[in-house]
C-alpha cells in the first residue's frame, strides 16, 4: 500500500525540492529564494508531498489577510498520474482554510491545459490573462480564482 504524507516544508527538504524545481520549470527558482521564503517571509507557506517516504512534490502560497496566492506547485515527472497533484492541491486548500483563507488565486501558463483542468476540479475559475507573464517565452498566464 502506498503512503502519502503532506507536511510543511523545511530547509532540510530543499535539495529534494530543487531537484523537482529543475525538472519541472524552464526558469527554476534558486535555492536561496526558497530559503528566504521559508526563513524570512512570514506570509509564505510551503508544503511538501511525500510518496512512500520520498519528497515528490511541493506547493507554496503567500497568505495576505484572507487570500492565498499560490506561487508554485510541482510534482516530479516520475510520480505524475498518481493523483498526487490533486492530493497536494486539496491539502493546500485545506491548509489555507485552516488559516482563515477564504479566496485563492494563481497564474498558470496558457498552454498548461493539464494544470488548468486540475485547478478547475477544485473550483478555480479563469478570470483573465496576464500578457507575456512568463519571461522564458513571453507566454500569457491565465489568472484563476477560487472562493
Amino acid at each position: 500500500m502506498s503512503s502519502i504524507v503532506v507536511r510543511e516544508m523545511t530547509l532540510d527538504d530543499l535539495d529534494d525540492v530543487m531537484e523537482i524545481e529543475k525538472i519541472c520549470f524552464t526558469t527554476p527558482w534558486a535555492k536561496e529564494s526558497f530559503e528566504k521564503e521559508i526563513r524570512d517571509n512570514h506570509l509564505a507557506k510551503y508544503l511538501v508531498i511525500k510518496y512512500n517516504g520520498k519528497i515528490v512534490g511541493y506547493g507554496g502560497m503567500w497568505t495576505i489577510i484572507d487570500e492565498g496566492h499560490i506561487t508554485n506547485i510541482a510534482i516530479h515527472e516520475d510520480y505524475r498520474n498518481k493523483k498526487l497533484g490533486s492530493f497536494l492541491v486539496e491539502s493546500m486548500i485545506e491548509y489555507a482554510s485552516n488559516l482563515g483563507i477564504r479566496r485563492m488565486t494563481l497564474e498558470v501558463r496558457e498552454s498548461n491545459i493539464a494544470a488548468q483542468s486540475l485547478y478547475s476540479k477544485f473550483g478555480f475559475e479563469s478570470y483573465g490573462k496576464r500578457p507575456k507573464y512568463y519571461q522564458d517565452n513571453d507566454e500569457d498566464a491565465i489568472i484563476m480564482w477560487r472562493g
